[in-house]
């Protein structure tokens, strides 16, 4: 999902890839404890444990080192493994990619804050961003068009466009929650199943009584 313009030509050797993994992972630790504006390639450097012109090996600026650490974070929310559901429950399978997404957000909301504000200044991460939603409803729409045709979704709906609404709303509550109020007490359970309720009840798919979470079951985001 990153732009070929902000990679660097990948490293062969294994010595290689573990190298540039490391700046990465270091990288990350950086971009989110100071912002992206702030960090310096020589606090990176110095978090990774290597020499500055070790850096260049893999990486051109600041710039590309930060798109690598995009990318894998959101290789992680694009496939956050949400492991099997038994039989043929659609309402529950969509449950579980709801709460597998949603769990993914969370461990990457700070890179994503980060992604919103850099996307305000720089023309390659506002179309990083772009492409990044482009693939989540693109996928999602897809999924749609499958339930209208098992007759398990509105036919009059365009999955595309109805994707587009329903991918957005999700991706808006969880930086609401995740970002903008990360304070709040709102359960996990509870945020599950009220956006699988929307996306459910937007789709006229049918929604089976759920019980109601109690506050000694929640898990507080």
């Amino acid at each position: 999902m990153v732009s070929p313009a902000l990679l660097h030509t990948l490293p062969v050797t294994e010595r290689g890839v573990r190298r540039r993994n490391e700046l990465i992972d270091a990288a990350r630790i950086v971009f989110e404890r100071a912002g992206y504006l702030e960090s310096r390639l020589t606090d990176i450097t110095r978090q990774a444990g290597c020499a500055t012109g070790s850096f260049y090996t893999y990486f051109n600026n600041k710039e590309e080192i930060f798109a690598a650490v995009l990318d894998r974070a959101q290789e992680d929310m694009l496939h956050p493994g949400m492991g099997r559901v038994p039989g043929d429950d659609v309402y529950a399978a969509l449950e579980a990619a709801n709460r597998a997404y949603l769990l993914a957000y969370r461990r990457n909301a700070k890179m994503m804050a980060l992604m919103e504000q850099v996307a305000t200044i720089d023309d390659g991460f506002r179309e990083q961003r772009r492409r990044r939603g482009r693939v989540f409803i693109e996928r999602n729409a897809k999924a749609i068009a499958g339930l209208q045709e098992r007759g398990l979704a509105d036919p009059e709906l365009d999955p595309t466009l109805a994707s587009r609404a329903l991918s957005s709303m999700v991706d808006q509550v969880a930086y609401s929650v995740f970002v903008v109020d990360r304070a709040s007490k709102v359960g996990l359970e509870d945020l599950v199943h009220t956006v699988t309720r929307i996306w459910a009840n937007g789709l006229r798919m049918t929604t089976p009584d759920k019980p109601k979470i109690s506050a000694d079951n929640q898990e507080e985001l």
